[in-house]
């Protein structure tokens, strides 16, 4: 299904999936990919209008985020995992290997807003995430897969 709204808004067409079944491919203005996925589509049943948030990922990376958020494993085959709120809405999902290089700029980043960002990055610690730097009320972390990300002290 190729999307005339993506298009319109300066989507341009990437690639198409090996299957009939498969998602369109395409890539925003700055050339990050987007699948557009048919209405129905059982795996993304019971998100809304973004269905899923595809992150470049191990299955432990996605082990660790559903730690990390408490959110329960809605997906786990082949390597691939994605993870749900319990109240519903976007999935957050990792692919598997084989992870694209890295080209110096990060593909997704998280932050995440505590209300004690030292003791929230022992935690973290101990779920297998690597403390890189302490910066006043934040702390930057890597996860198991070295994808940076930040721990704030609450707004």
């Amino acid at each position: 299904m190729r999307s005339p709204w993506a298009v319109a808004l300066g989507g341009r067409p990437v690639r198409v999936g090996p299957l009939p079944e498969d998602p369109h491919v395409l890539a925003d203005t700055e050339g990050n990919e987007f699948c557009v996925i048919e209405a129905g589509n059982a795996y993304l049943e019971g998100c809304g209008f973004l269905g899923e948030f595809a992150c470049d990922g191990t299955r432990a990376v996605g082990l660790f985020w559903r730690d990390v958020l408490g959110w329960p494993l809605v997906w786990d085959r082949d390597e691939e995992t994605a993870i749900q709120s319990p109240a519903g809405g976007t999935m957050v999902a990792w692919g598997g290997p084989p992870l694209r290089p890295r080209d110096g700029r990060p593909r997704q980043r998280f932050e995440l807003h505590v209300a004690d960002p030292a003791a929230e990055a022992d935690r973290l610690r101990a779920l297998g995430a690597t403390r890189l730097q302490d910066a006043g009320d934040a702390v930057l972390m890597t996860d198991p897969d070295g994808n940076e990300f930040t721990v704030w002290g609450s707004l």
